[in-house]
């Protein structure tokens, strides 16, 4: 803990005071522009992906970016869903997969996971992107099949997402937007789902018309 606490201190002697500014304002509310559902795996981190400040990102973790379908149960990832778009009005929801991904190997051998009951009832929300790479991955190898399931169980929980009342009357006005991202750790890249073309690609590619947008818009100012 010690590292931490020596964190802490740099954070409030160094950092803080050069953001004293931004902090001010965070303080008297927020209005983040995405929601971003990733997985808990430490070396997952959100903020140096997208080199974004506090207030930017509503983040959501958990065991394989998972979001369940909605039901009457209150769940953690229903109330959190239902607070970023219902009461926050964020605009874009991303759910972001990453490589060597515990939760999906341990999704392909639910079996195997005896001795960790919740995890394996909680991976069963990405039994259907285990169900569709088996069928249409077969005789790919392990590594192949392996990325086919990450893409494969974001594109099952942006289906799950679209359950969610908030978010099917966010889409119903044109008031969210809704992305896919795998993040491969080793590489750094990031792929991004087109859902109009059924294709990943990386995220200039996805982007470019946006990132051009915002280039002339930039340019303006």
């Amino acid at each position: 803990m010690s590292n931490f606490a020596l964190g802490v201190i740099k954070f409030q002697r160094e950092v803080f005071p050069e953001k004293a500014e931004l902090f001010e304002k965070l303080s008297t509310g927020q209005s983040p522009e995405a929601l971003v559902i990733t997985c808990s795996d430490s070396r997952i981190e959100t903020a140096m992906l997208t080199q974004t400040d506090p207030g930017e990102l509503f983040i959501c973790r958990n065991a394989g970016n998972i979001v369940p379908p909605h039901t009457n149960q209150t769940g953690g990832m229903t109330a959190s869903i239902e607070f970023a778009i219902g009461a926050l009005g964020i605009p874009h929801i991303v759910i972001c997969g990453h490589t060597e991904c515990g939760a999906m190997k341990g999704a392909m051998n639910r079996a195997g996971l005896t001795n960790l009951p919740h995890v394996r009832e909680w991976l069963g929300y990405a039994q259907g992107a285990v169900d569709i790479t088996e069928a249409l991955g077969a005789g790919l190898d392990p590594d192949a099949k392996m990325r086919m399931l990450l893409e494969q169980n974001v594109i099952l929980q942006l289906q799950h997402l679209r359950t969610h009342p908030t978010v099917a009357v966010a889409l119903a006005q044109k008031a969210v937007k809704l992305h896919g991202w795998v993040y491969d750790i080793k590489t750094g890249e990031v792929s991004a789902y087109d859902e109009a073309t059924q294709t990943w690609q990386p995220v200039e590619e996805r982007y470019a018309a946006d990132l051009a947008e915002a280039a002339l818009a930039s340019h303006a100012c």
